[in-house]
């Protein structure tokens, strides 16, 4: 998995991981805010969240455009600087009238604009990593592991929001609504962690920045050449990809909206015993420390090596025992914090989905990139046809809202559901994004390389637009029909996918 990575990968995605770190802190939190602070309907909500998602993915296509003209590295680098301005303006507490309504749209903008500078461009820099013949069999592996790093990030996100959240509560005094202001400045400091790692190991990827330094890169490698049949044949496949995955991300960031609303109005505020350790992101450290020891412990070449991860498996069980041992009484759990489950399982079952594919490669029966992403969406729908199980018997949200206006609850479900839920999405995604990334850095024309890369993320940007249709659907219908549109814009994806299968294993080949 690790073996043989160029050094450039570490640092470009430990540069992301910080970035990333701070954008889910702050959009673990969003919806709650916008409720809290502006006291917005869910529908408004919604939109107001779906339109942000849309702009943080719709701005790669300019990033890539100027990108392709200027150089990716210069472009990451004014990205991480847009950003910081916008988390900053977040991070005031300005109340919740109109002025400060406009001032918080302002800080999306910026967040968004500096977002689609930063993520595209990087990505191509780590695809450029792979130019070299040397290197070309490691690209999807490598971008399984970049994968990964952005998840680390969003794993700790949600357990930072709400930690510093309540801090700000209790040690200052500050208001539910302002405490959320706190959350939105960690993200500020994130990105400092960020710039600070780019320039230190910028040495690692400078060949890969594009601008002056290609003219370096092309002594050293020859750009591929593409005929304007084989450059139309490979910008349709990508195109026919992009289509696909806008219903994979109307589907799958519902877990900051709907998911969220599930999460917050329909499951116990509490949990006891083994499944109370899950709501510690600390125990599920140990969980990826064990998962990765194992792996460790069966490749080490050594008997050194096969101590230290045995030693690793022994101490972080002991450790799990002990926490468990320490347990009394339920914990509270808050409905941001279900939003640590998707980073945990994408970390711990990366290596995972590595062996498995490796394995199938081996065999030649690895399935294509294209094949993967229909699988993708196949599975993301079998996701929403376990909440649609969950949701028998329950209220419709706005009946289950009238209720706690009365001060009570209608019937709540357990925690369970949503964390089966967030695996069976998180296989999904391991399918579709790592994989999708990895086709477009691939099959992207040498001098489009920019542009497609915000093609993906253009296509996810609408997906993103489409999220908010879960804020409409959120109030008098039942929960069972909510969840019955997504599992139903997934399967024709996927069945879309399936019938252009020879168009786009053709030009991945």
């Amino acid at each position: 998995m690790f073996e043989g990575q160029p050094k450039g990968l570490y640092a470009l995605a430990l540069a992301n991981t910080g970035e990333r770190f701070g954008y889910y802190t702050m959009l673990a939190v969003f919806v709650l805010f916008l409720n809290a602070n502006f006291g917005l309907s869910a529908g408004w909500a919604g939109e107001i969240y779906s339109d942000f998602l849309m702009l943080v993915y719709f701005f790669p296509l300019v990033g890539g455009f100027m990108a392709d003209k200027f150089g990716y590295g210069k472009m990451v680098t004014y990205g991480i600087i847009i950003m910081f301005l916008g988390y900053l303006l977040l991070s005031v507490p300005l109340g919740g009238d109109t002025p400060a309504l406009i001032a918080m749209l302002a800080a999306l903008v910026f967040i968004g604009f500096g977002t689609g500078l930063f993520k595209g461009n990087l990505q191509v820099m780590v695809g450029n990593l792979y130019d070299d013949p040397k290197l070309a069999d490691k690209r999807d592996s490598a971008f399984s592991i970049f994968y990964m790093a952005i998840n680390i990030g969003a794993l700790f996100a949600p357990t930072a929001a709400v930690k510093i959240m309540e801090w700000g509560q209790t040690r200052l005094g500050v208001s539910v609504a302002d405490s959320y202001h706190f959350a939105f400045a960690v993200a500020c400091a994130s990105l400092i962690v960020s710039i600070i790692i780019f320039y230190a190991f910028r040495h690692t990827f400078r060949h890969t920045e594009g601008g002056k330094t290609a003219k370096a890169a092309a002594a050293v490698q020859k750009e591929e050449t593409l005929t304007p049949q084989e450059t139309k044949a490979r910008v349709v496949a990508l195109c026919l990809v992009f289509a696909v995955v806008i219903f994979f991300w109307m589907a799958f960031h519902q877990n900051g909206l709907s998911l969220t609303w599930f999460a917050d109005e329909f499951t116990a505020k509490s949990s006891e015993g083994l499944q109370a350790m899950a709501f510690d992101v600390w125990n599920l450290v140990l969980v990826i420390f064990i998962v990765y020891a194992l792996f460790s412990l069966f490749q080490s070449k050594t008997s050194k090596g096969k101590a230290i991860s045995a030693a690793v498996i022994v101490v972080s069980v002991g450790i799990l025992i002990w926490k468990y041992t320490q347990l009394s009484g339920a914990v509270a759990v808050s409905a941001p914090i279900f939003q640590q489950f998707n980073p945990f399982y994408v970390v711990a079952l990366t290596p995972v989905s590595l062996a498995i594919f490796g394995a199938l490669a081996r065999k030649g029966k690895e399935p294509s990139a294209p094949r993967k992403i229909a699988y993708g969406m196949l599975v993301a729908g079998v996701a929403f046809f376990v909440m649609m199980f969950a949701s028998q018997g329950l209220l419709t949200p706005n009946a289950q809202k009238a209720m706690a206006e009365a001060g009570s609850y209608g019937p709540l479900v357990s925690p369970y559901w949503l964390i089966s839920t967030y695996l069976i999405l998180t296989f999904g995604e391991l399918l579709l994004s790592p994989m999708g990334i990895s086709f477009v850095s691939k099959v992207a024309p040498p001098k489009l390389k920019g542009t497609m890369m915000g093609g993906w993320f253009v296509a996810t940007a609408i997906g993103n637009k489409l999220v908010g249709v879960g804020g409409y659907l959120w109030g008098d219908l039942p929960l069972w029909a909510v969840w019955s549109v997504f599992i139903a814009v997934c399967v024709v994806a996927a069945i879309f996918m399936f019938a252009m299968m020879k168009r786009l294993e053709k030009v991945a080949r």
